[in-house]
């Protein structure tokens, strides 16, 4: 199954006993993405086969969001500045999307509060408890194991079950042929 598909299918609880927070349901997910005007990358590469890279040329080419990268070993990534963390960012995002190891979420849910980000996105496969509790009780949305681009995609018409677009906008299942 691809990771399309498997982010798109909820989740059923027992496959992860550890998770004991809410997933963000698709109607706050689809609230934070309408609010949001900004989305600062955590973890962003230069490398075209990492999926930051093609979530980051996705939201450069099919949003109308600001988007700032946040690496501190990258001085630009397509062609644009990347930052060393978010405090030298000279905006205030409003999604803070982590593409980061498990044990370095927490820290970036620290500097998501510090900076007074609003929401904290972990990408496909990061689940942090304590990352997220520490951004809820500062008040942050907390989405996580969700893909900001195809959420986003999702909610904009762009999305076939397969994960990919189609650029037919039809209620018929197209036939394919032999």
């Amino acid at each position: 199954m691809s990771d399309a598909i498997a982010c798109a299918l909820p989740t059923a609880p027992a496959a992860h006993p550890e998770r004991t927070r809410t997933p963000a349901s698709a109607q706050e997910r689809f609230e934070i993405l309408r609010r949001a005007r900004s989305v600062a990358i955590v973890g962003a590469s230069d490398n075209p086969a990492r999926a930051s890279y093609f979530v980051a040329t996705y939201l450069l080419g099919s949003t109308p969001y600001d988007v700032y990268f946040v690496n501190p070993r990258a001085t630009e990534i397509l062609g644009r500045p990347a930052y060393a963390s978010l405090a030298d960012l000279p905006v205030v995002p409003d999604i803070v999307d982590v593409f980061r190891r498990h044990d370095d979420l927490p820290g970036v849910a620290q500097e998501a509060v510090d900076v007074g980000a609003s929401t904290l996105w972990l990408q496909l496969g990061s689940w942090h408890e304590g990352a997220a509790e520490l951004a809820a009780d500062a008040g942050l949305s907390v989405v996580m194991d969700r893909c900001v681009k195809i959420e986003h995609a999702r909610f904009h018409g762009g999305l076939h079950l397969a994960g990919f677009d189609t650029g037919v906008i039809s209620a018929k299942r197209q036939l394919l042929s032999r």
